[in-house]
């Protein structure tokens, strides 16, 4: 269906929908399936077209996977400076598999520009003045193709729709989600529209008729949050969005945005290497007569590609009875020009050169790559910069949902990200400078704990007695 025509009906305004088409063609790259070019026709001379798959390396795949592991990997530390609110801040994100999850949407982030995490109350049990007693935290995960922003100021989006796809009975059914701010507070509205088979329409459910379906049994049209902060968080690249004409989108782009050019030469080069090895297999052509035994069976198996006849009217005194045919295959230049694509497609989506480069050489240690990929070293910390706000601001929500629920927790708690930085720098040898500095006085022993523990400034001077002032105990 056409949730534009939905939006338009109800006076919600969004992105314009020709953004949307930029985002499914990045998702087809991600997936090798691309439009007039993953299959194409090829013509046989007669007059008629065969269609072939071209063969592809899959870097967009490759990109988004590599991007994701490493900006969101199991050795990101989030640290709370209250115990107590830590603690439930982790529970919450263990309960979501937010370790494998999160690291999912980091790589749909990379191939589509833009994710977004929504956290809310469920299994919630309520007293008759509506105050929550109990409940859980639930935390939804969008990707871009069904995250609509509309309104936004400075790149922050502060009203959001969101969508998603649910199926009861082989129906489809599609949950529109809008978070606005409206009198001081964050409302978020809900409506369930079913999919009209062979029409780009859909019928919009009443809030009765919704509750008759399972996934939407507990689903409310309207929740007040009673905030004035967003229940949601917008993640995205940190790359200037070119890809639409409004300058003000607050979307993403892709990682490989800018460099369909280079993936689409690639997947040519790659797709000629194979079939130069399909083409330039040994043939051995055989005169007529050789082809059968003397009682009459066959000397060759039918089956064997190899072996073609020769016309009959086959030189046999010039040429011989066979005839052995061997195509050079041109690996190396198709070889060359691979690797020289892998580097400008490494140089273009910000790893540096040769981050693809297949050869011999063995895998490159953390200190050579810092030493010789100083562009991926700016890339990453450029990335993080959003990505350190959007999990500070995840676990804000999550505290606020927490605190409604009843729990005791610290809104104001301090809040560190520490980033898995070990691939792109020498962190035994960083490692080895501070403990040089804490022998030397330089550097207070509960600073080394918190710093490569994960403790809080707190828990790192209770296990190690450390005074006040910072004074190295002899």
């Amino acid at each position: 269906m056409d949730i534009f025509n939905y939006f338009e009906k109800k006076g919600i305004d969004t992105l314009d929908k020709s953004f949307y088409r930029m985002i499914a063609v990045w998702e087809s790259w991600y997936k090798s399936k691309v439009k007039n070019f993953t299959f194409y026709r090829v013509y046989s001379g007669q007059g008629t077209y065969s269609r072939k798959q071209r063969k592809s390396l899959g870097m967009a795949k490759k990109l988004s996977e590599d991007i994701a592991d490493l900006l969101l990997n199991e050795r990101v530390q989030i640290t709370l400076s209250d115990e107590n609110t830590g603690s439930f801040v982790q529970d919450v994100l263990d309960q979501n598999h937010f370790l494998v999850l999160g690291n999912d949407y980091q790589e749909r982030k990379a191939y589509s520009g833009t994710v977004a995490y929504i956290p809310y109350l469920y299994d919630a049990e309520a007293t008759d003045d509506g105050q929550i007693i109990s409940g859980k935290i639930g935390i939804d995960y969008v990707s871009a193709a069904n995250i609509f922003p509309i309104s936004w100021n400075n790149g922050k989006v502060t009203e959001c729709g969101f969508l998603f796809q649910k199926t009861v009975n082989r129906k489809k059914y599609i949950q529109v989600q809008i978070h606005r701010l409206e009198e001081m507070q964050y409302v978020i509205e809900n409506s369930v529209l079913e999919c009209q088979p062979g029409s780009r329409e859909g019928k919009e459910l009443q809030e009765k008729e919704w509750k008759q379906l399972s996934p939407f049994r507990h689903l409310s049209s309207r929740v007040e949050t009673g905030s004035m902060e967003p229940q949601f968080v917008i993640d995205r690249l940190n790359i200037v969005n070119n890809a639409d004409e409004d300058e003000s989108n607050p979307m993403g782009v892709a990682i490989f945005a800018n460099a369909l050019d280079v993936l689409k030469k690639l997947d040519i080069e790659y797709d000629s290497y194979a079939n130069e090895f399909d083409l330039g297999r040994k043939r051995i052509f055989v005169a007529p007569e050789l082809l059968k035994n003397s009682d009459g069976s066959l000397a060759f198996d039918p089956e064997d590609s190899i072996f073609y006849k020769l016309p009959d009217d086959y030189n046999q005194e010039a040429e011989g009875l066979i005839k052995e045919i061997n195509m050079d295959l041109r690996a190396e230049q198709h070889s060359k020009a691979i690797n020289d694509d892998l580097n400008y497609l490494s140089l273009k989506c910000g790893f540096g050169t040769e981050r693809y480069k297949f050869d011999c050489s063995g895998v490159k240690t953390a200190t050579e790559v810092i030493s010789e990929n100083s562009d991926m070293y700016r890339m990453i910390k450029k990335h993080e910069i959003i990505l350190e706000d959007v999990l500070e601001e995840l676990v804000r929500i999550i505290i606020r949902l927490g605190i409604v629920l009843g729990n005791p927790l610290n809104p104001d708690t301090e809040i560190t990200i520490d980033f898995d930085d070990s691939i792109i720098e020498d962190k035994e040898a960083e490692r080895q400078s501070d403990r040089q500095d804490v022998s030397m006085g330089a550097m207070a022993l509960f600073e080394y704990r918190m710093k490569y523990y994960g403790e809080t400034e707190e828990q790192a001077k209770a296990a190690v007695q450390q005074p006040e002032d910072n004074t190295v105990i002899e």
